[in-house]
């Protein structure tokens, strides 16, 4: 017989359904069973007194840089990272070496998350071949082979009509493109956000307009395709007004938000620590305000980490010399809690930015604890205080610019598929 699993006197959040109440849940053969009141026998028991029980969260955009950069992280430590931070099911960009343009590389990608046996995990694959933004990548083919949506991440298409061809192209199969929304013309050099503080600090800014112009661009070519556009790591105010324009226009488009934009300002730039060198920069304050505002209304979508681990070596060099990129995996949901809950977003409304949303942009049936779908949940304390530190952390690397911050909430249990992935100490 399979094996059953009752988690119970839980608080069961399941926002796909419109639950936020006490239940119990009941796990059978690797699948939701029920969500009932009563207490059906079980072979397990799990008590969750003072736990939120949700859908298993996702997280859309990760970067595992495997192959190629497998000293910065793997699939293998990526999926552990991904279960330690409460993520069942995360999608994996494409900037690897190579890049993940074809189907090998596709079900390469598949292979190692079969192996590694933790997360769930949805490749993304390239737009254009080698993400050079001049030639389209068999987008079909890659598409056959798994990829769930297409990007080419932190390399712009430039180009407005490959972008047209490529949203044209996405839209035959059906598939979301996720774009990085950057002029790098207008960002030229910069490292950090052209500002007040960029000037203080003498470091070459990049202009949020750089953002806005792109997210313009790509809303006007979404609208000409009729093609699904995510905006991701929205990070100003001009970009959540253009998208929620756009969205008003009848644009099929989303966006995503980073913990740190929602968090950090260019202000944590003073110290001169490469690890708040990311890409998009961090903004101002009043962008901060923007950004939590777009979420509040639902302009932004999801929450997503934009997990970009680098080796600590690359990281301990000057600021302009540093790689864009933080790691957030682990950090995500602790952050979102205690910057969110209550101020911004309650949470039915913070675990659907992690769960039924980044599902619908992506296409897939995950993020629901409707009976018959797979049994992914995650078990929340919501009150747990405890201070984030990356020596600890299962990810590969340590660039995130949370490290040592005191934060509200984690989560405690992780299961996939009915099989606990990760349990807190």
């Amino acid at each position: 017989m399979a094996k059953t699993t009752l988690i119970e006197n839980g608080r069961v959040i399941c926002p796909g359904q419109g639950i936020d109440k006490r239940l119990n849940l009941l796990l059978a053969g690797g699948t939701v069973a029920e969500l009932t009141e009563g207490r059906p026998e079980a072979d397990e028991t799990i008590d969750a007194t003072g736990l939120i029980v949700a859908p298993g969260l996702i997280d859309m955009h990760v970067h595992l840089r495997e192959p190629g950069m497998e000293g910065a992280e793997t699939i293998a430590t990526g999926s552990a990272a991904a279960v330690a931070g409460g993520f069942t099911t995360i999608a994996c960009m494409p900037n690897t070496e190579p890049a993940v343009d074809n189907e090998a590389g596709t079900e390469f990608i598949l292979l190692q998350a079969e192996r590694a046996a933790l997360a769930r995990i949805y490749p993304v694959g390239a737009v254009t071949k080698g993400r050079l933004g001049r030639e389209l990548a068999e987008i079909g083919q890659v598409s056959r082979a798994g990829a769930v949506a297409f990007s080419d991440d932190g390399s712009p298409i430039h180009n407005a009509e490959i972008m047209r061809r490529g949203l044209e192209y996405a839209r035959m199969f059906d598939r979301v493109v996720i774009e990085h929304c950057e002029d790098p013309d207008l960002s030229g050099e910069g490292v950090m956000n052209e500002g007040t503080m960029s000037t203080i600090l003498g470091l070459p800014g990049i202009p949020s307009a750089s953002e806005e112009v792109a997210i313009a661009r790509n809303i006007i070519l979404a609208r000409l395709t009729g093609a699904r556009l995510h905006v991701a790591h929205v990070s100003t105010a001009g970009g959540v007004e253009l998208i929620r324009r756009g969205k008003a226009a009848g644009a099929h488009v989303t966006a995503e938000v980073t913990p740190h934009h929602l968090a950090l300002t260019d202000e944590c730039v003073r110290t001169y620590d490469p690890v708040f060198k990311m890409n998009p920069p961090l903004r101002t304050a009043d962008d901060v305000a923007a950004l939590r505002d777009g979420l509040r209304d639902g302009t932004i979508d999801v929450i997503a980490s934009d997990h970009a681990p680098h080796p600590p070596e690359s990281k301990q060099v000057e600021f302009s010399q540093a790689p864009f990129g933080v790691i957030g995996l682990e950090s995500l949901l602790p952050v979102a809690i205690t910057e969110l809950i209550d101020e911004v977003l309650d949470w039915p409304g913070l675990i659907a930015t992690l769960t039924v949303a980044p599902a619908a942009v992506l296409g897939i049936d995950r993020g629901t604890l409707r009976p018959g779908a797979d049994a992914d949940v995650t078990l929340i304390r919501p009150d747990q205080r405890w201070t984030l530190d990356v020596e600890r952390f299962r990810s590969r690397s340590r660039n995130c610019p949370f490290h040592g911050r005191e934060v509200t909430g984690r989560a405690v249990r992780t299961i996939v598929g009915g099989n606990t992935r990760f349990r807190a100490d």
